[in-house]
């Protein structure tokens, strides 16, 4: 194996770990990419490497700024962007990961909550007994919140 295909299996591993945690496998391979070529890389030498567009780039781009993973830097006298690392790659993936579950249960609480006031005038004979496991998965639901919180206060090493 040559070392390009050696770089291009590290971008699909990291390809993979993004989409495991629900992200688009774009945003592992910019990570993958950043992380093999250790130093900052141009948005144009960031598209050669990815095959990615630089619009589509510039999208997955804002998500990763954002979650403290990367950072946009221009140069004076220099009309490139430059993107490189930033922060602790680890604690990015953490809070990537939380604030994807966090959504997640977040938006199952309100559905949980609109199926309860869309049964409150109902006259199904089933009624209360919907009513009763929307009770119980809105309370494991808010337990796994709780947990989720717990979590994000871990500091990793």
């Amino acid at each position: 194996m040559n070392v390009s295909e050696i770089e291009k299996d590290i971008y699909s591993s990291f390809a993979s770990i993004a989409t495991t945690i629900g992200y688009s496998d774009i945003h592992g391979m910019i990570i993958g990419a950043l992380t093999v070529s250790d130093n900052r890389l141009s948005l144009q030498e960031l598209s050669e490497k990815t095959g990615y567009s630089i619009s589509t780039l510039s999208l997955s781009l804002d998500l990763l700024e954002f979650f403290g993973m990367v950072k946009k830097i221009k140069n004076a006298g220099d009309r490139k962007l430059y993107i490189e690392l930033q922060g602790d790659l680890l604690e990015g993936l953490k809070k990537a990961f939380i604030m994807k579950i966090q959504k997640s249960t977040n938006d199952a609480l309100c559905r949980f909550k609109g199926y309860e006031e869309s049964l409150k005038n109902s006259k199904d004979a089933n009624k209360e007994k919907v009513i009763n496991v929307l009770k119980i998965l809105e309370d494991e639901t808010q337990r796994l919140n709780k947990y989720i919180g717990l979590l994000s206060k871990i500091k990793l090493k």
